[in-house]
This record gives structure tokens, sequence and C-alpha cells, in this order.
């Protein structure tokens, strides 16, 4: 059995790792995309994970699909189209925040006859983000796969990780980041994100419409504020970790990878009979390895090692 399986994009982030002394921006092609980081943060810190998705017949493609592999994922359900890799150019300011500006391509294309449904069923842990969602042959995939997995009870995780640049309007990416709540077991909302969803800025009250349309479990990353969260009608905050701020990408995808993977140690159902308390430990793990990728460049190369977590 596969404990995690995510679907959406795998893409190169050009990222600004500086500037000459003309002050033209100089970036690296590092391996992203919000699902694969999930993917690849989770079987960095144990879990046993696969990823679907699409690529192109290209060299960022293959090179893509090899990060995965070498970084224990399984790479079986990755198909390949005649469109190219897509890529996000990530600028970072100098406080080490980011700003994104997507060049589509093969992400788009995923059918869900492509989908390798075994990879679903198999999975304790199926989970996917918003990206997938703005495209109609992806949003078709990735709402295919979770209506299979929450018909094979498989939970369901979801990260609507906003990026504005990719809807046509704020007023549209609400109306499609909302629609697959009626499936998901497990939400991971930003600060940023949680008035966009809810409603309302307040994490209490926010968390609270979640859980009354059947979310089970609802965390709310709050950066250097820690993590809030809601489960079984009550509701914590646990402390964030100091750390020097290199880049902040791939953090919130580290978080919820850390926490899937320390759910998933506990079992075909990972969210029976889980107390407050452990799920505080879990958190609290989550938010060191969040640091530790905020503290260096990149998304996925910048992500910890279970070894570097447990130091």
């Amino acid at each position: 059995m596969t404990d995690i399986t995510t679907i959406g994009e795998v893409l190169i982030d050009l990222t600004q790792t500086g500037a000459t002394p003309q002050n033209v921006p100089l970036l690296a092609a590092n391996p992203g995309g919000a699902p694969a980081n999930v993917a690849v943060a989770a079987a960095r810190l144990g879990a046993k994970t696969a990823f679907l998705g699409k690529v192109g017949r290209d060299g960022f493609g293959s090179y893509l699909t090899g990060v995965l592999a070498e970084n224990g994922v399984d790479v079986s359900g990755v198909r390949t189209d005649s469109a190219p890799t897509t890529m996000a150019v990530v600028t970072v300011s100098a406080t080490g925040e980011r700003s994104f500006r997507f060049v589509r391509g093969a992400d788009c294309a995923l059918t869900p006859e492509e989908v390798d449904i075994r990879l679903v069923e198999h999975a304790k842990i199926l989970h996917f983000g918003s990206v997938s969602l703005t495209a109609g042959l992806a949003r078709s995939a990735t709402l295919f796969a979770a209506r299979e997995a929450q018909a094979h009870g498989v939970l369901v995780s979801y990260d609507p990780n906003y990026r504005d640049a990719l809807w046509s309007s704020q007023e549209e990416a609400v109306e499609w980041m909302r629609i697959p709540l009626p499936l998901v077991d497990i939400l991971k909302l930003s600060d940023e994100e949680l008035p966009l969803l809810t409603g309302t800025a307040d994490p209490e009250e926010g968390s609270r419409r979640m859980e009354e349309q059947g979310v089970r479990l609802v965390l709310i990353t709050l950066g250097a504020g820690g993590a809030f969260y809601r489960w079984q009608g009550k509701t914590g905050l646990v402390p964030g970790v100091t750390t020097t701020v290199a880049d902040t990408n791939g953090a919130g995808d580290t978080f919820l990878g850390a926490v899937l993977s320390r759910l998933t140690r506990r079992g075909d159902a990972p969210l029976d009979q889980l107390t407050a308390s452990e799920l505080e430990t879990i958190l609290a793990f989550a938010n060191r390895a969040a640091a530790k990728t905020c503290s260096r460049s990149g998304a996925i190369p910048a992500m910890p090692t279970l070894a570097e977590l447990e130091d």
C-alpha cells in the first residue's frame, strides 16, 4: 500500500537566486509544483509516496521525473505530453517573500483516463491542490481521483493554494476552490487563503465553517505564528520555529508533507482515535520541517530529511 498519493502539477521553478552587478536577476531551474513538493517532502520524512501528473517530452520533463524517482516517489503514474513542461517564474523579495508568474504546459493536459487508479485506491491519503483545478482536463482528472478516493475509503487532503495569476478573477477562483470541499477530510490553508475560502480572517470561525461542511481536520498555517488546528470541535495553536529565512518557496508543502507522513505512521486509518496531544506533536514536527525549508533556497532541494530533523 502507498501511504500518500498526490495528483497535480510538477514543474520547473525558475527561482531568483541573486543578481549580477548590473542588477540582472539570476535564476535557477529548481524542481517544484505543490503536489510534487508534498510527495517529496513526505518521502524524505519516511513515507511511501506516489505522484500522478503530466510533463512534457523534453529535457525538463525527464529531469523532473528523475528528481521525483531519486527522492523515492513512485513515478509510474507520471504521463508525458507534446506540450512543454510547465514553468513557474519565482522572484524573491529582500525579505524572502515570493511572487509567481506561470507558463502553463503539460500539467494542464492530464485526463481522467490517464489517472492510475491503483495508486488512488491503494493509498492511505490522496492529496491535491487548487492549481490543477484551473484547467479543464486536469480539473476533471483531479476531481475524478478525489471522488474515487472517497468512494474507496481513502482520506482526501486538499490545499487550496491560491495563485491569482492562474485565474480570470478572484470570484472564479473561490468558486472552484470551494467545489472539492465535500470530498475533503484534511484541509490545509494559509492565513492568506483563509478569508477567500471561508469568508472570514478569524481562524476559529473560519475553521468552524469548514468543519460544518464536513472537513474533519482543518490546519491553518500562520507563518512565523505557527499552525492553528481544528480537530473534533476543538482548536489549538502550535508555535512556529524561529529561523533565518532564505526563501519561503515550498515551506507550506513541506509542512503538509510532514503532517501527512506522520499521520500515515498511525496505520491504515490515519485519523482514527487521533488525540489533540498527538496532533500537536505532529504539528510541532511539521513546523520544524517547514522552518528548515525556509532556511534554504528552492523548493524540493531545500526540503529536509528525517535524519536532519532528528539530529
